[in-house]
C-alpha cells in the first residue's frame, strides 16, 4: 500500500498550517461557517459516528475492526499500531494531531475513513463538525436518553427588542446565524388560525374567528388561547400524536384483521389530556396501573398502552412465534416511548449504535412477558386479557351481589356441615368412593359387572340427559347416526373419514368403540348447553391404546377460533388430564391439570363435575371414582362460556369446531388424538 507519499504531503501542510496559526483546508474553512459554534458530541457527532463509523469502530465488540473504538473516550485513546504521529485516534484539542482527522482528510484509497469499500462518505461539513468538536477537547455525553434534561439559559441575540420571551431567544438566535430576520407579526385572522390549527387540529369556526376579532382590548389572544386548552378537541389533538407512538389501532392488522375494542382506551388518553394529567401519573398507569395498589378502573384501563400490538387469528401460525412477537413489540415501543432508544437491535445481539447489552434486552423483555396469553386469537371475543367496564350503577348492583353471594355460601357451607355426618350413616362408609356404573339399561346380556365390583341391580343415575351406549352405528342420509337412549330423536354422530370409521370391540358393559386418527363422536345438537353458574357431570369409560396418547377427551367447545369457549377435558402431553370452563381461553377462563398421568392399556372410568361457582376449585376430575389431585392453572373466569345462540333458530355458533358434546374430538385446531394411537371408548 502506498501511504507514505500521502502521509508526508499531509504532515507538511498541517506543519505549514502550524507555523502560521491555526488554519483549515479551504473546503473545511468554508464549511466552519455554517456549523454550530459550540458542538455537542450527541447532538452533532454522535449521528455521524454512529452512521460512518460504529460498524467497525462501534460499541459492538465481536464487530470491531481493531481494538480503537470510538463510541467512548477510552476506546478513542487506545493506541493504533499503524498510526502515525501520537498514535491516537482523537488527540482532545488538537484535530490534526488525531488520526481520524488525518484519515478523514486523506484522498489515499487505501488509508482513507470510511474506506471506499463502505460506500460512505463524510460531507465537508461533517467533517467541519468533527474536527471542531476535537478543537473545543471532545468531550463525549452519556447517550442522550439517559440525561436528564437540563433546562439551557437562553442564548444571546443581536436584536433585543424582538422577543417577548425567552423561547423567542431561540428562535431569533437560529435566525440571526443563518443570516436571515423575522418575518413581520402575522395579522389577528392568521394568528387565529394557526394556533386553533396547532392546539386543536381544527381552522376556527366563523363565529369563533368573529368573536376574536371584535375583541379589541387587551389579552384576548391568551383569551382565545386558554378557551382552546379548555375545548374537548384538544385533548384530542394532543392524543393523536400519543396514540401514533402507542401503534393505536381498532383491529388486529394481520390477515382477516378482525375488530379489536381498543376504543375505550382512546379516549382515556384524550380525558387524560384533557384533564391535564401529570405526566409521570401518565405514564405510570399505562405501564403498571393494574399493579397499583386497590387499582381503579381507570388505571387499569390505562394499561391498554400494552395490547396496540398486532394479533393473528390465522389458524396455520406457530402460535408461541406470534406470542413471543407480540412480547418483543411491547418491549420496542416501550423503549421508543419511553426511553427514547430503539431496541429492536438488542434482541439478537448486542446493540450496534445504542448502549444495550443483549441481557439486558431480555432482562427488560420478561416483564412484559407474564400475560396469560396465546399467540393465535380467536374470531369470537376479545384475546386476553381484558378488562370488562361499567358505570357507576353497575357497580353499586355488582356489590350488592356479591354480598348476596357470599352470605348464601357461608349459609351453605354451614348447612352442609351439619348434614354430611348423617348422610355419611345413611349411605355407608364406602358410598361415596364406589365406582361408577353404566345404566342397567344398557348393561350386556351377560351380566357382566364393571370393574371395582359394580352391582348389576344398581339404578341409574338420576339427572341424567344423555347417555351413549356406543353399541354401533345406523346409517342415516349422509351421516352415521349414535342412538342415544334417553333422547333417540336427538342421536349423536360420527365426524371424519370413511376410513376413520370406529370398529366395535368389547366394552365394559356391552359394545365399545375403537376411534382412530382425528374423527370424533358428537352427542347431539342443541343439548348440553351449560353456562358458567349451572353444575353438570361428564364421565366416560376409556381404554387409552399407550401413553403417548394425547389431545381432547371429552367436552363441548367451539375450537381456537372460538377461544375454546365452553368446557373441556384434555389428555395431554405428559398423560395427565386438564379440565377448563372458558369464555376465551387461556386467561378468562378456570383450569385444574392433574398431578397424575391416566394410565393407558385398561378401562378407566374418568369423570368431570362442576359447581356452577365459577372458580377453578368447582371443577374436580375422577378417576374409577376416586378423586384425582389436580392444581390451579387458572381462575380468572368472568364472562360466559355459552355458544351464541340464533334466537330464531336455537342453533349454536359452530367457529372451526364442534359446537356439541362430543368425545374423542378435534374441535378446530385443538391438538388432536395422534393419528398412530388407537384409543377405545
Amino acid at each position: 500500500m502506498h501511504r507514505t507519499p500521502s502521509l508526508y504531503l499531509l504532515a507538511a501542510l498541517v506543519l505549514a498550517a502550524s507555523a502560521c496559526g491555526v488554519s483549515h483546508p479551504p473546503e473545511i474553512e468554508e464549511a466552519m461557517a455554517t456549523i454550530p459554534k459550540e458542538i455537542r458530541y450527541n447532538r452533532d457527532v454522535r449521528p455521524i459516528l454512529s452512521d460512518r463509523c460504529f460498524k467497525c469502530h462501534g460499541p459492538d465488540a465481536a464487530a470491531r475492526a481493531t481494538n480503537m473504538h470510538l463510541d467512548s473516550r477510552e476506546g478513542s485513546q487506545i493506541a493504533l499500531v499503524a498510526a502515525a504521529s501520537s498514535g491516537r485516534a482523537i488527540d482532545p484539542g488538537d484535530p490534526y494531531g488525531s488520526e481520524m482527522v488525518r484519515r478523514i482528510l486523506s484522498h489515499d484509497p487505501a488509508y482513507h475513513m470510511p474506506p471506499p469499500e463502505a460506500n460512505l462518505t463524510l460531507t465537508d461539513e461533517e467533517k467541519a463538525i468533527l474536527i471542531r468538536w476535537i478543537e473545543q477537547g471532545a468531550e463525549y455525553e452519556p447517550h442522550w436518553a439517559f440525561s436528564p434534561p437540563v433546562e439551557p439559559d437562553a442564548p444571546d441575540v443581536d436584536d433585543r427588542t424582538w422577543s417577548r420571551q425567552p423561547m423567542d431567544r431561540f428562535v431569533l438566535a437560529r435566525l440571526e446565524a443563518e443570516g436571515l430576520a423575522p418575518q413581520p407579526e402575522a395579522d389577528r385572522e392568521t394568528l387565529l388560525r394557526r394556533v386553533t390549527l396547532d392546539l386543536t387540529g381544527l381552522v376556527p369556526t366563523i363565529e369563533e374567528m368573529g368573536a376574536f376579532l371584535a375583541d379589541s382590548s387587551e389579552g384576548a389572544y391568551e383569551r382565545a388561547v386558554d378557551r382552546l386548552l379548555a375545548s374537548p378537541a384538544y385533548g384530542e389533538r394532543m392524543a393523536s400524536a400519543w396514540l401514533d407512538l402507542a401503534r393505536y389501532a381498532d383491529s388486529h392488522g394481520y390477515q382477516d384483521d378482525g375488530m379489536r375494542n381498543m376504543w375505550p382506551w382512546r379516549d382515556w388518553v384524550v380525558k387524560a389530556h384533557n384533564e391535564n394529567l401529570p405526566w409521570d401519573t401518565f405514564v405510570t398507569w399505562q405501564m403498571a396501573g393494574d399493579l397499583l395498589p386497590d387499582a381503579t378502573q381507570e388505571q387499569i384501563l390505562a394499561t391498554g398502552f400494552n395490547r396496540n400490538h398486532l394479533q393473528s387469528q390465522e389458524g396455520g401460525i406457530v402460535a408461541e412465534e406470534y406470542r413471543v412477537d407480540y412480547v418483543a413489540d411491547r418491549t420496542h415501543t416501550f423503549g421508543r416511548a419511553f426511553l427514547g432508544l430503539t431496541m429492536e437491535c438488542a434482541r439478537c445481539h448486542a446493540h450496534k449504535y445504542d448502549p444495550i447489552p443483549m441481557e439486558e434486552y431480555y432482562g427488560l423483555f420478561a416483564f412484559f412477558n407474564s400475560i396469560n396469553e396465546f399467540g393465535n386469537i380467536p374470531y369470537s371475543g376479545e384475546a386476553a386479557p381484558v378488562v370488562i367496564l361499567t358505570d357507576s350503577l353497575t357497580d353499586a348492583r355488582l356489590a350488592e351481589l356479591r354480598a348476596s353471594i357470599a352470605r348464601l355460601e357461608r349459609e351453605l357451607a354451614t348447612a352442609a356441615d351439619a348434614s354430611y355426618p348423617g348422610w355419611l350413616r345413611s349411605a355407608g362408609e364406602g358410598a361415596a368412593l364406589r365406582l361408577p356404573v353404566a345404566p342397567a339399561s344398557v348393561r350386556s346380556s351377560s351380566g357382566r359387572a364393571a370393574p371395582g365390583g359394580a352391582r348389576r341391580e344398581d339404578p341409574a343415575p338420576t339427572g341424567l340427559i344423555g347417555h351413549y351406549p356406543l353399541e354401533g352405528f345406523v346409517e342415516t342420509k349422509d351421516r352415521l347416526d349414535l342412538p342415544d337412549l334417553v333422547k333417540p330423536k336427538e342421536p349423536g354422530y360420527f365426524w371424519g373419514d370413511r376410513d376413520q370409521l370406529p370398529e366395535l370391540i368389547e366394552g365394559v358393559a356391552g359394545k365399545g368403540m375403537r376411534l382412530k386418527g382425528d374423527g370424533w363422536l358428537d352427542m347431539g345438537g342443541k343439548r348440553f348447553v351449560f353456562e358458567r353458574n349451572e353444575p353438570f357431570t361428564l364421565s366416560l369409560w376409556v381404554r387409552l391404546a399407550s401413553d403417548s396418547t394425547h389431545g381432547p377427551l371429552m367436552g363441548k367447545s367451539g375450537g381456537l377460533f372460538n377461544g375454546k369457549r365452553g368446557y373441556l377435558v384434555i389428555l395431554n402431553e405428559d398423560g395427565t388430564l386438564s379440565a377448563s370452563l372458558n369464555h376465551v381461553f387461556p386467561d378468562n377462563s378456570i383450569e385444574i391439570r392433574t398431578t397424575d398421568r391416566l394410565p393407558a392399556g385398561a378401562w378407566r372410568h374418568v369423570a368431570l363435575t362442576y359447581d356452577g361457582s365459577s372458580r377453578a376449585d368447582g371443577i374436580r376430575l375422577f378417576l374409577d371414582g376416586r378423586p384425582m389431585a389436580s392444581r390451579v392453572v387458572v381462575d380468572n373466569l368472568r364472562q360466559s362460556i355459552r355458544f351464541s345462540i340464533d334466537p330464531a333458530t336455537g342453533d349454536t355458533s359452530n367457529w372451526g369446531g364442534s359446537g356439541n358434546l362430543a368425545i374423542g374430538f378435534e374441535g378446530g385446531n385443538l391438538p388432536t388424538l395422534d393419528r398412530a394411537d388407537v384409543d377405545e371408548f
